[in-house]
């Protein structure tokens, strides 16, 4: 008698388990995407040509003596104060205004982490900032 046995290799490929791991993998990254919460300052930056809508009563001016020397002028006051006291000037000065803000002019040399210090500043007591530039 001969048995012949049936050897053939089936060629299809189930796809509807993967489309399964496909479809969760997106909804994963879906509502992950939606959790992550940037660390961002939200800046008004002021264009050249045109006005901002929000007025800064109080002004932080940071100017670049060289050698990486910073000083910082509260109010555009003659005599600097020292970085350790730009925080507790900011809070006494801004703690009767009702949206408080305030505005940083910087020389175009001094780097930028002395201008995101001042950003920080802001972000630890919820100040808005205006970063003021040069008109073109």
């Amino acid at each position: 008698m001969a048995l012949k046995r049936n050897t053939k290799v089936d060629a299809q490929f189930a796809v509807s388990s993967m489309t399964d791991i496909v479809f969760l993998l997106l909804i994963f990254f879906l509502v992950t995407s939606t959790l992550i919460n940037p660390n961002a300052l939200k800046l008004l930056l002021p264009k050249s040509t045109g006005q901002v809508n929000a007025k800064a009563t109080v002004s932080v001016s940071i100017k670049d003596w060289g050698n990486e020397t910073y000083t910082y002028h509260v109010n555009g006051a003659q005599d600097p104060i020292p970085y350790d006291q730009v925080e507790e000037e900011l809070i006494y000065l801004l703690s009767q205004e009702e949206d408080p803000t305030f505005s940083i002019f910087s020389d175009q040399t001094v780097p930028v982490g002395e201008v995101v210090q001042m950003m920080n500043i802001a972000k630890r007591n919820h100040y808005k900032v205006i970063l003021a530039t040069q008109p073109e």
